[in-house]
């Protein structure tokens, strides 16, 4: 009998370990990828009827994916150039999968972080529900409709992407942003659950705020124990904790507290991060950990003296940037965005505008890390259309949903400083603007009274109503440069920013025009490209602006001038696809990027590294291939030194210094065969010499890899670049060569491009026709570890091969 009795309590203490266990799990394992063993299926025509079946045809594929970047390019297309002149349409995705017996007493939620558009989901037959915007993350709840154990699991989501245009821009279609499984306790925090704010801050100590959801989906109430630890590079420097109850199927916030003493200041030169991890526990069990990373920095926008960061002035030097990823189309990889931050980051930009949309959760991560401002934008209409089928036809519903869950997720990222509410919007003349700018911003500063709030205004004159509306904390300008010096008379009491300048074209590698005939934008534009050049003199194209716009030297000369002007973020840091705005197809992207659609640094780049860095920089433009005769416009940006000679040849051509703003020098002389170099001095000596050469005929290509290196995860890029060249190495300026790839190894060539805005080749083959002597194919690594071996070959060329290592670990 005694035995009976200690076998049944030992079976109990058993049953309620386990229960017990099955509660609490391996929280690394919290959140997990979602991305692989989808198919994909396309409507690709009629007679496919909104609807999938036992007949559908699916293809298997890997999340994230963007199904437009794989079609051809046609002006026919819905979207029109200004959309890429890619295809859209209605898409389905599906995925079987299982889930442990033992998560049957946790919860289990699906996470999209953006599928554009029109989202549709069901799990097990069951609908989930709706999400129209694109670009914003959400989630499902899965518990009640899963199977466990043996049995298999479908969930199947419609995107609708049919209703064209929808976008002034390039969207992508799909699920292209990643997917998460979020396996919790009945008792956790839930997504974006925390909030972690530092009110005061100095050099010796600094308060941290962290407020907190919890979720209890039991059916009794819960005393829980709820600890945050502050980890600093992996050390905890501090906690708090406190016991708290929560009601049965409910949800309750607290606030907890905490000092840190000798904080680590975040900023754009050291952006240290701290991470608050924060545990629940229950009768000593701990049923939840959820981590946040944070950054501990003061600032403030000044009327007189701009941009205050840790009490030093800092000039917002930014860029506006669009979501694709050049010859990757929308899909998101984290590689390819840190490539185009650090393209722009050696540069000397600190600032990212997220232009018109909420960007990929892992450009703010990254943001955070390398150290960026960041303006991140909500929307790029209200109630009033732009396009035929855009988001304002889902404003009335939707647009306080989106724009909180924007705030939620975004607002822990130290990069993130300012909150725009909307680009351009057409209700800013009228009363209706005002009355939508004061709840947008009455709204956004209850979710986040950390940081301000502006919008994109064009321009912010005396009949634009969310100008004048008092919603705004910072006065945001598009374009209208000349108006700027008027700022602290116009809006005495209210900072400045410039939310979008610039619109300067140019084409990397592209002269043809003399700059003192495009000032302005002429009204006989298509005349003057089909005319040509008349007066036969070469000259740099960043001279060629939008009469809305201005020269890149333009804007930045006034706001490098005064205090007050805060910063600016230029339009565009990268050419995006779609908007090849003033011009139409051919044209299917942007002229407006410093860096091309390839990731290629056009010229004007290096008037901006030679102003926003302490590198020396000196930068000879154009290429030295022309006919002999031709008279010849020779620039040199550089820094760190007061003069410039220049030789042609071992000639002397003079030496020339910046008078007054200049931020280049020029020399102007008919053009001769041979050797350009130029030498920069200090007080007499040397800073830097560079020099071109004129090519000869194209005969080699020559392969450079951003990374020797790379991860063996599946994810991981590789960016070759291709350069053209004579026989003795020097760049063949004009050679526009079609290459073909192949690749040995367990890869794949994701993306080919050349940066030439009006090629129609896909971006998904392997061949590209190359321009003014350049190329990329970039290579996706496979998770086995092993060496990749890349062949680029052309029919009139010596091929050239590389090798790339993929490991394990970096």
């Amino acid at each position: 009998m005694r035995f009976k009795i200690y076998l049944l309590l030992f079976l109990s203490i058993l049953v309620f370990s386990c229960e017990q266990n099955s509660e609490n799990r391996d929280f690394k394992n919290r959140k997990v990828s979602f991305n692989s063993g989808w198919e994909f299926h396309l409507n690709d025509s009629l007679q496919h009827q909104d609807t999938v079946s036992e007949d559908t045809k699916w293809r298997n594929i890997d999340l994230p994916h963007d199904w437009s970047i794989e079609g051809e390019f046609n002006k026919n297309n819905p979207a029109g150039v200004g959309g890429g002149a890619l295809p859209g349409g209605l898409g389905w995705y599906r995925k079987t999968f299982s889930v442990k017996a033992e998560d049957s007493s946790r919860l289990s939620f699906v996470s999209f972080d953006g599928v554009y558009e029109n989202s549709e989901v069901w799990i097990n037959g069951h609908y989930l529900g709706k999400r129209p915007n694109g670009y914003i993350g959400f989630d499902y709840l899965l518990t009640p409709y899963l199977n466990y154990g043996k049995k298999e699991n479908v969930m199947l989501v419609k995107v609708d992407n049919s209703s064209q245009p929808n976008s002034r821009w390039y969207s992508g279609s799909g699920i292209y942003r990643n997917v998460w499984l979020i396996t919790t306790n009945k008792l956790h925090i839930p997504q974006w659950g925390t909030f972690i704010s530092t009110p005061n801050v100095s050099k010796e100590t600094a308060s941290v705020k962290l407020e907190i959801n919890i979720a209890n989906a039991y059916s009794q109430s819960k005393i829980a124990k709820i600890k945050t630890s502050i980890l600093y590079e992996g050390e905890e420097i501090t906690s708090t904790s406190e016991e708290v109850k929560i009601e049965a199927n409910s949800e309750k916030k607290i606030t907890q507290k905490a000092t840190i003493i000798d904080p680590n200041l975040w900023s754009v030169e050291n952006p240290q991060l701290y991470k608050a991890v924060t545990k629940i526990m229950v009768d000593g069990q701990l049923l939840d950990s959820y981590e946040t990373n944070f950054g501990i920095r003061d600032f403030h926008f000044d009327t007189e003296k701009g941009f205050i960061l840790n009490g030093e002035r800092v000039k917002i030097k930014g860029v506006c940037l669009h979501h694709d990823l050049g010859p990757l189309g929308t899909a998101v990889n984290r590689r390819a965005i840190e490539r185009q931050l650090e393209i722009l980051k050696e540069m000397g930009t600190n600032g990212i505008r997220t232009s018109h949309n909420p960007p990929a959760p892992e450009l703010l991560e990254l943001c955070d890390k390398m150290g960026f401002i960041v303006m991140d934008e909500a929307f790029d209409m209200w109630e009033e259309s732009k396009t035929a089928y855009d988001y304002s036809k889902n404003w009335e519903k939707w647009h306080e949903e989106d724009l909180k869950d924007q705030i939620l997720r975004d607002r822990n990222h130290p990069s993130v400083f300012v909150w725009s509410i909307g680009n351009e919007i057409i209700e800013q003349w009228n009363e209706r603007g005002a009355e939508i700018a004061r709840e947008l911003a009455d709204f956004t500063h209850k979710l986040d009274p950390t940081r301000p709030v502006t919008a994109a205004m064009n321009p912010p004159n005396e009949g634009n109503k969310i100008a004048y509306s008092g919603a705004l904390d910072i006065i945001g300008y598009n374009y209208a440069h000349e108006t700027y010096t008027q700022h602290p008379e116009v809006f005495p009491n209210t900072p400045f920013i410039a939310t979008e300048t610039t619109s300067a074209l140019e084409t990397r590698g592209y002269y043809e025009f003399p700059s003192d005939t495009f000032k302005i934008w002429p009204v006989s534009w298509d005349k003057i490209f089909t005319e040509g050049n008349p007066d036969n003199t070469i000259s740099a194209f960043d001279q060629v602006r939008t009469p809305w716009g201005s020269t890149h030297e333009a804007t930045w000369k006034v706001i490098k001038k005064h205090d007050y002007l805060s910063g600016f973020f230029i339009w565009t840091g990268f050419d995006y696809i779609g908007e090849p705005t003033p011009y139409i197809w051919p044209s299917r992207s942007s002229y407006f990027g410093i860096i091309d659609l390839a990731g290629f640094p056009k010229d004007v780049y290096y008037m901006y590294k030679s102003e926003w860095t302490h590198e020396n920089v000196l930068h000879l433009l154009p290429h030295w291939n022309w006919e002999k005769g031709q008279t010849v416009d020779v620039w040199a940006y550089y820094n760190n030194a007061d003069e410039v000679e220049l030789f042609l040849n071992g000639k002397s051509m003079g030496t020339k210094r910046k008078q007054g703003d200049d931020l280049h020098v020029m020399w102007r002389f008919p053009f001769e065969a041979g050797t350009l170099k130029a030498i920069s001095r200090k007080n007499g000596s040397v800073v830097k010499e560079t020099e071109i050469k004129t090519a000869g005929q194209p005969a080699k290509l020559n392969l450079k890899a951003d990374r020797e290196k790379i991860k063996a995860d599946g994810k991981d890029l590789c960016f070759v670049t291709v350069t053209i060249t004579d026989k003795d190495g020097t760049l063949a300026p004009r050679a526009d060569d079609l290459i073909k790839f192949s690749l040995k190894g367990d890869g794949e060539i994701v993306g080919v491009a050349s940066g030439d805005p009006v090629n129609h080749e896909s971006f998904k083959g392997t061949q590209h026709k190359a321009m003014n002597g350049k190329c990329l194919v970039v290579i996706k690594a496979s998770e086995n570890p092993g060496d990749l071996e890349l062949i680029a070959s052309s029919d009139k060329l010596a091929a050239a091969t590389i090798k790339i290592e993929m490991e394990n670990e970096l």
